[in-house]
């Protein structure tokens, strides 16, 4: 460690705020909360105990003291909408596990896990509580933001619809043919649809949309706060349907196209999501979003931007200004679990020690288990300024090939407004360890971000 290290070391010392697993260690971030309209919560790996725990209990405080209206993750909108139905207690007798079984798809560990389903327990209790059930208080919601469920939202379209609406259900299905080929692999449209050898789609699944929130809804108007719901829901389905299909026609143009389509997807999603949340609540509604630090860092401060992509942390910090609230988390050593490859099974794998010179390796040296970093801080934010490199892990991990795979530069105080920093860390536990080929490509490879 250099002598700059060492005198940025005793900054950071003097300003980290220990974390003592309890409830209070997030005053400083519930203070920052306060009024704001997104509070992004982030992971330096997809799967990592402390970071899952850390964000339920932070979350917990921004519904109970803070009044936020939903939580909206990265995950598939059809999965974690039977999440929603549990914690609306529409099903009571529905086992918890039972509805975390809705995760079919790889990697359904990611969401699929204990440390879940603690909040899902939690979540279905608070919304069922006397003093909301009595006051008629609309139910705090759990939703996903990804786009990766393009055979199952068209099922929930159709079937939708031919119990509410026979003849829009007809033209969904006609509309939606033209993707018959193609729902056990959709990548093969997008490779078939961008060569020129089939007709695109793209005119049919936004005509479907678009009649979606036009006529094939309209009846619904006016029918109640969980009719609404159920509205918004297969709205958000045709929604996905049609960004799904341009997403996996990029996909074969390559990245930064196909990765920022899925950043303005989950943005949209989550600015649809706000809209139909306020007007159900009659005020505007704040929300907790939980992914990847990739997704909810500002991307103009990594090395993200050099390939011209964006984040839903970016597009956050653009459209809300200092509303939005972007919280990251990282750790030194210890534990991950993480699929050796795409589709593979969860394996609970060790942690190469840092890189020299990146941030993890600079907060080992802080002599604390686990702190809180406020970067929003002047003279902190000063002397983190300098770019260093920062691990980033998804769903894959290879560690033989770490700095390549894994890492990228990062101007922490502008990435993030806070940093939670863990010395060691553990893998979260899967209820579902394996699951069917998901169907997918690992386009976000090599790490499954």
């Amino acid at each position: 460690m250099n002598s700059d290290d060492s005198a940025l070391v005793a900054t950071i010392t003097e300003q980290a705020l220990p974390l003592n697993g309890t409830d209070r260690d997030f005053d400083a971030i519930i203070e920052a909360a306060r009024g704001k309209s997104l509070v992004l919560i982030g992971e330096s790996t997809h799967g990592t105990s402390e970071f899952y725990r850390a964000r339920e209990r932070l979350t917990r405080r921004l519904i109970s003291e803070l009044g936020f209206a939903g939580v909206a993750v990265e995950a598939d909108w059809p999965d974690a909408f039977a999440i929603n139905r549990h914690v609306w207690n529409l099903q009571p007798d529905q086992p918890e596990q039972q509805v975390l079984a809705a995760f079919e798809r790889f990697p359904a560990w990611l969401w699929a896990n204990r440390e879940v389903l603690e909040f899902v327990r939690w979540l279905a209790r608070f919304n069922r509580t006397p003093a909301r059930a009595d006051a008629g208080l609309r139910p705090v919601g759990f939703y996903g933001l990804d786009l990766y469920s393009l055979r199952s939202s068209i099922r929930a379209v159709i079937t939708y619809l031919e119990r509410v609406d026979p003849p829009a259900a007809v033209r969904a299905r006609e509309r939606y043919s033209c993707m018959d080929h193609f729902l056990q692999d959709p990548q093969l449209y997008g490779q078939k649809a961008d060569s020129g050898f089939s007709r695109s789609c793209e005119q049919a699944l936004a005509e479907q949309l678009q009649d979606m929130q036009t006529r094939a809804l309209q009846r619904l108007e006016g029918l109640g706060l969980l009719a609404d719901e159920h509205r918004f829901h297969v709205e958000q389905n045709a929604r996905l349907v049609r960004n799904a299909g341009e997403y996996y026609r990029a996909m074969f143009r390559g990245r930064p196209g196909s990765w920022n389509l899925r950043e303005n997807h989950m943005f949209e999603t989550l600015q649809a999501l706000r809209d139909h949340l306020s007007h159900q609540l009659g005020e505007p509604a704040a929300l907790v979003v939980w992914a990847h630090n990739s997704h909810v860092g500002n991307a103009e401060a990594t090395g993200m931007v050099e390939r011209r992509e964006a984040s839903l942390g970016q597009m956050a910090r653009q459209v809300y200004g200092d509303k939005a609230l972007l919280v990251g988390f990282s750790t030194a050593s210890g534990e991950v679990t993480a699929a050796a490859h795409w589709d593979g099974p969860a394996e609970t794998m060790a942690l190469n020690p840092p890189l020299p010179g990146s941030h993890e390796a600079l907060f080992q040296q802080v002599p604390q288990e686990a702190f809180l970093l406020d970067l929003r801080n002047g003279t902190l934010a000063e002397q983190l300024g300098e770019p260093r490199v920062q691990r980033s892990v998804g769903v894959v991990y290879r560690p033989e090939s770490e700095r390549e795979s894994h890492y990228l530069s990062s101007r922490l105080p502008q990435q993030f407004d806070f940093l939670l920093h863990f010395q060691r860390t553990h893998g979260i536990e899967p209820l579902i360890e394996r699951t069917p080929a998901s169907g997918e490509l690992g386009a976000t490879w090599p790490s499954g971000l």
